[in-house]
């Protein structure tokens, strides 16, 4: 298929169709999410990501993401939640540090990753709605009540 993974020092490593996504700019936290907190732990909001990996046995819920941090900018390979996550698109990748990082490449192609991105949308909008089930705190922020919200 590609060499993603596999930089034994052979050049770079060639393009492979990842599945990208960005991170939400505000998440519900806490009892009820009536606490609003700036994307996640690791990632800014709105950060650009690259799905490494993810758990079909766990229906998606957590996926390896690979990004820049939060706090000093570096390359990083974590677990993240889904819900976390927005705007799923397949992306031809060319950054060595990114395919580096990949254990291999999730889909074959194009169509597999536009596939596995419209899977990852539709489970993140599912569990960002089934997550807090309380009411919105007044004034909300997330990703869902934005009016820059796609979709």
């Amino acid at each position: 298929m590609n060499g993603a993974g596999s930089g034994a020092g052979s050049g770079p490593p060639e393009p492979a169709w990842l599945v990208v996504a960005n991170v939400v700019l505000w998440r519900r936290y806490g009892d009820g999410g009536q606490e609003l907190r700036p994307g996640t732990k690791a990632y800014r909001g709105g950060a650009k990501v690259y799905v490494a990996d993810t758990y079909a046995g766990m229906g998606h819920q957590q996926l390896t993401t690979v990004g820049r941090g939060r706090h000093n900018g570096r390359w990083i390979t974590i677990d993240t939640g889904t819900r976390h996550l927005h705007t799923f698109r397949a992306r031809l990748v060319y950054t060595p540090a990114v395919l580096k990082r990949c254990p291999g490449p999730l889909t074959a192609g194009r169509e597999e990753a536009e596939a596995l991105a419209a899977l990852l949308e539709r489970v993140a909008r599912e569990e960002r709605h089934a997550h807090h089930g309380g009411p919105h705190p007044d004034p909300c922020l997330c990703h869902e009540c934005l009016p820059v919200t796609p979709g």
